[in-house]
């Protein structure tokens, strides 16, 4: 990474610039796409000692969002996400290794009260300046879970073999920070 120490400090996700995207295979012929609209988090940057930096983020499970109101408010209820008991799903990092240009963070992802540990490989994007002078650094990364893993049970046989909803899910992330 160029310069690295020079990065040290707090950046702040924005949220305008970042996205939380996720998808899965509906009734097995389609995959259904769709983002969590309120996610927050920072990114603390030890220049001196890369591998202790820190990554927490966040996004509210009501702002699930696929394009389709109705199933929405399903991935909301008991059956998905059960959003009002669980608000928020949750990532802490546990151990962020960089070599280079290659950022790899392990850490706790936290769905319906439920904690699994994750490691994701983030590719590098950044620094930069945006056009009013705020500096900047982004990371791109993905990485699959199981939902049945964190209690997101509900499902549904097909007639013709298999069922409604995959239980694999991939999760896309495209993080623009901003120094605090």
């Amino acid at each position: 990474m160029t310069d690295f120490p020079a990065l040290s400090g707090t950046w702040v996700i924005d949220p305008a610039h970042s996205s939380f995207n996720f998808t899965a295979r509906h009734a097995m012929v389609t995959k259904v796409r769709g983002r969590f609209a309120d996610i927050a988090g920072e990114i603390v940057i030890d220049g001196e000692n890369p591998n202790a930096s820190s990554v927490t983020a966040t996004a509210q499970a009501a702002s699930i969002d696929t394009g389709n109101a109705q199933r929405d408010g399903h991935l909301r209820t008991g059956d998905f996400l059960e959003a009002e008991t669980y608000p928020e799903l949750s990532f802490t990092s546990t151990e962020v290794e960089v070599e280079g240009d290659e950022v790899t963070v392990t850490g706790d992802l936290t769905i319906k009260g439920v904690t699994k540990t994750f490691t994701v490989e983030l590719d590098w994007e950044g620094p930069a300046k945006d056009h009013m002078g705020n500096e900047r650094l982004g990371f791109e990364g993905k990485f699959e879970i199981n939902r049945t893993d964190f209690g997101v049970n509900f499902n549904a046989a097909l007639e013709t073999g298999g069922v409604l909803v995959s239980e694999k899910v991939v999760i896309t992330l495209d993080v623009s920070a901003v120094r605090a």
